[in-house]
């Protein structure tokens, strides 16, 4: 058995594997195996994978019977794991060259922690660093965790035996399942963060840092939040509304409202006919 499982999920993303390939081969812990899963790709992703691989024993690939979405996928990947140690890399991404050894390192200095993660490096699409993301450590189950910052952020590994003690990734969530299972790791236990810069995030037209595709990632990140509050039995009301319609604002709209509705000019032009509009005020 490997000491690590990088799990890749990918999606019509072959064209950019090439450089994710790399970084696992430079990597300065060699005992780890890639588990690649490839959700229904309508592109030639899997003979462009096969070929950059070549005969590297320690890439492993399968592929869903038809595109299931990346929840499905990411739950079915740890089920393929075979490492206690797991840890997910995008095919358009890259990792550090000594980012498995950190990882590793600090899973063993921390064996109570079911998360273990670290800073991203945001890239151009030729993986060219531009800046840093820093993450965040958390130590309690309060805002910073709900993760609307990428508090936790890439490259995040977790402990197996800590993750199947949660219900496991959601698969119904089309983007931001990520979001869903970091909040159930940090509900059952510690998190650690490493202060080290180990995980290449491309940015590029097709990914999810674009702006039609952060709003969807946006919509199911509250998907996962109401869940969350199911769990925890907690109202997250009071937060959307601080979030998207600051509670200030919200009352002074509502009380404008209420003068509007109570004026005699509004009251008349409702009686005349002028506000068709004001009994559904």
């Amino acid at each position: 058995m490997s000491k690590f499982s990088i799990l890749i999920a990918n999606y019509n993303n072959g064209h950019f594997f090439e450089k994710c390939c790399q970084s696992l081969v430079a990597q300065t812990e060699t005992d780890w195996e890639a588990v690649i899963l490839d959700d229904g790709s309508a592109d030639d992703s899997l003979e462009v994978i096969k070929k950059i691989i070549g005969n590297d024993s320690r890439f492993k690939i399968y592929q869903n019977d038809q595109n299931r979405g990346i929840g499905y996928t990411k739950r079915r990947l740890i089920e393929l794991a075979q490492s206690e140690i797991c840890g997910f890399l995008d095919p358009d991404d890259a990792l550090a060259p000594h980012a498995l050894e950190i990882v590793l390192k600090t899973h063993s200095e921390y064996p109570e922690a079911g998360l273990v993660y670290s800073n991203f490096v945001r890239c151009d699409e030729n993986l060219t660093p531009l800046s840093v993301h820093k993450a965040k450590q958390i130590i309690a189950l309060d805002q910073a965790y709900y993760n609307f910052n990428a508090e936790i952020s890439h490259f995040v590994t977790f402990k197996k035996k800590i993750y199947e003690k949660t219900s496991g990734i959601d698969p119904f969530l089309k983007i931001a399942e990520d979001k869903d299972w970091y909040m159930k790791m940090c509900e059952i236990a510690p998190v650690k963060y490493i202060d080290e810069d180990l995980y290449l995030y491309r940015i590029h037209d097709s990914g999810i840092s674009t702006t039609k595709n952060a709003e969807k990632a946006l919509f199911w990140h509250w998907v996962a939040l109401i869940k969350m509050a199911e769990r925890r039995n907690i109202n997250v009301e009071d937060l959307f509304l601080q979030s998207y319609v600051p509670k200030k604002k919200y009352d002074q709209a509502i009380n404008q409202l209420n003068h509007v509705k109570n004026s005699r000019w509004a009251k008349l032009g409702n009686t005349i006919g002028l506000f068709k509009i004001f009994k559904k005020l």
